[in-house]
């Protein structure tokens, strides 16, 4: 059975691929279009479809739109109400609803050949929580749902029983954990349904002064679910500018709001392990990509394991609305990696490099040479193997430099254009990590945070957050086994098992996706060397 699921409607259009219960291919389209975020979410980008990362799904599995067997929508629909009985004021989201129904003859007209009768709703939150829980190692879990919005509402709490979804609780809008957040987002001068990743890093520069005042405005109940009403957040602080310098007042905010989202979910989360009694708690949806809260539940909501979907975002609702549908039909496998988009050969990728005129070396060992490089304090881009799906770089496509000179957190977020409070990532191998960093291990998605031990703080600087925490990534050797070379041949140079890693790309842009994509990066961002596959470009050869 080969089923197609596309998430479409709000933000981060993407497209998955299940055949006969096995994920192949997932992508968000902004890697294709090379829009940030696929398109924003407003009522009149709603029309949009992931064409492209639909018809490469389907190239990548050799199929046709006529063999498909399904195509799973996230978002039903004929589940929701007008905004204004919903207590939201969106005076276009009619707009919104008017190109969800007519979704299927849009997807027909999109890809040729599909028979519009192909197309089943499922509704928004069953598509986030199917992209965790049956996708996940655990068959049997719990599984939380959390976001801005789905069809008339912004959570779901549940419980998997080999991989069949029971659902326990829900809560209607206008109560949502997400928009909370969102709208603190917006009015911190960043850019809602984007940037609520910066307001959780700068929350770590602040104190929670505010989260009393907050509480009134949100809070969880005794029942599994919660109030989150609209706050005046001009009473509490002004509101920044875009681009503004931020001061105390904007960090203690945002720590204030971060404490009272953390108090909530963990509510959430203790109230959803007494009822299922499950040792297994499976996340997804976008506040779920909150990894400071993550680590909170892992401490303190009972759980005995956290999992949360490396696309937790709406991106990740194409891959479950696909199990969704796929499930009523196939046993499930797990989700094999988060490396689920496009690669090339390398003899593709030295056409790719003949074609732009590029010098390049093929040296006996790349790992090494990037190892040689980051052990010489060079930035090193890292393109290897198929792209990650959601938000996070994973040794795929990389920017990485070496975490034992603190200059070289500003260093980045200047090659990167980034705001200079944000973090980078340190990987590390997973049988070393336990030595370094305290927290749920492994964790090879970014979506946790560990406390760094007091006697390697001074030793990685780069990688430690000014709480004294790292969102971590460990390297599986037998999965990846050339970034864990890779971070061997630094150390026997340095000392340090720690390599820096963050997203390859600039602010404001997607993520590296193509060796299109590597080239133009490594032309514009003074990065020292690009590993594509096998393949080394040097700065001083290639631009003189």
């Amino acid at each position: 059975m080969h089923v197609l699921g596309i998430n479409a409607l709000f933000h981060d259009p993407a497209a998955a691929l299940i055949t006969d219960g096995r994920v192949v291919a997932a992508a968000e389209e902004e890697r294709f279009s090379r829009r940030k975020h696929g398109k924003r979410p407003v009522p009149f980008a709603a029309w949009e479809l992931p064409e492209q990362s639909a018809r490469w799904c389907l190239r990548q599995a050799g199929l046709t739109p006529s063999e498909l067997d399904a195509v799973a929508y996230s978002y039903d629909p004929s589940l929701a109400l007008p905004a204004e009985r919903m207590g939201l004021h969106d005076p276009w989201d009619h707009l919104r609803q008017q190109y969800a129904r007519e979704a299927p003859d849009f997807l027909a007209e999109a890809l040729p050949g599909l028979d519009p009768a192909k197309v089943r709703f499922v509704p928004h939150h069953v598509a986030h929580a199917a992209s965790a829980g049956p996708v996940s190692p655990y068959p049997d879990c719990a599984v939380l749902v959390l976001d801005g919005r789905g069809e008339c509402g912004s959570h779901l709490a549940g419980r998997y029983t080999n991989r069949e979804l029971t659902v326990l609780g829900t809560q209607s809008l206008p109560d949502s954990l997400g928009l909370f957040y969102e709208d603190l987002t917006q009015h911190l001068g960043f850019l809602r349904s984007s940037d609520e990743f910066k307001v959780m890093a700068l929350a770590s520069y602040g104190t929670p002064r505010f989260a009393e005042r907050l509480r009134e405005y949100v809070r969880a109940d005794t029942e599994g679910g919660f109030r989150a009403r609209p706050v005046p957040w001009a009473d509490l602080v002004p509101a920044r500018p875009a681009g503004g310098t931020w001061s105390r007042d904007h960090a203690d905010l945002a720590a204030s709001a971060q404490l009272c989202l953390e108090e909530a979910m963990l509510a959430l989360a203790r109230w959803l392990r007494e009822r299922t009694g499950e040792d297994a708690l499976t996340m997804a949806g976008g506040v779920a990509l909150n990894c400071v809260a993550n680590t909170r539940l892992w401490r303190e909501s009972g759980f005995r394991h956290i999992w949360v979907q490396p696309a937790a975002g709406d991106a990740g609702t194409a891959l479950g609305a696909a199990a969704h549908v796929a499930a009523q039909k196939d046993t499930l496998e797990p989700m094999p990696t988060a490396a689920l988009g496009r690669g090339w050969s390398d003899a593709e990728l030295r056409a790719w490099l003949e074609r732009a005129a590029v010098p390049y070396e093929e040296p006996a060992d790349i790992a090494e040479t990037a190892a040689e490089a980051l052990a010489a304090d060079g930035i090193v881009a890292w393109f290897q193997g198929r792209s990650e799906y959601g938000p996070r770089a994973l040794g795929h496509r990389s920017l990485l430099a070496h975490p034992g000179r603190a200059a070289n957190l500003e260093r980045l977020n200047a090659v990167k254009g980034r705001e200079e409070f944000r973090p980078v990532a340190p990987m590390v191998l997973a049988e070393r990590a336990g030595e370094i960093f305290d927290g749920p291990l492994p964790s090879p998605h970014m979506l946790f945070v560990h406390e760094v031990a007091a006697d390697w703080k001074a030793r990685i600087p780069a990688v430690v957050h000014v709480d004294g925490t790292a969102r971590i990534q460990t390297v599986d050797r037998a999965q990846e086994p050339l970034v864990a070379r890779m971070i061997e041949g630094f150390e026997r140079r340095t000392g340090l098992p720690v390599v820096v890693n963050t997203s390859l790309n600039t602010a404001g842009r997607p993520m590296v996706d193509d060796p299109r994509d590597a080239l133009e990066c490594f032309g514009s961002a003074p990065v020292d060397l690009l590993v594509l596959g096998p393949f080394a470009i040097r700065r001083g050869k290639a631009f003189v």
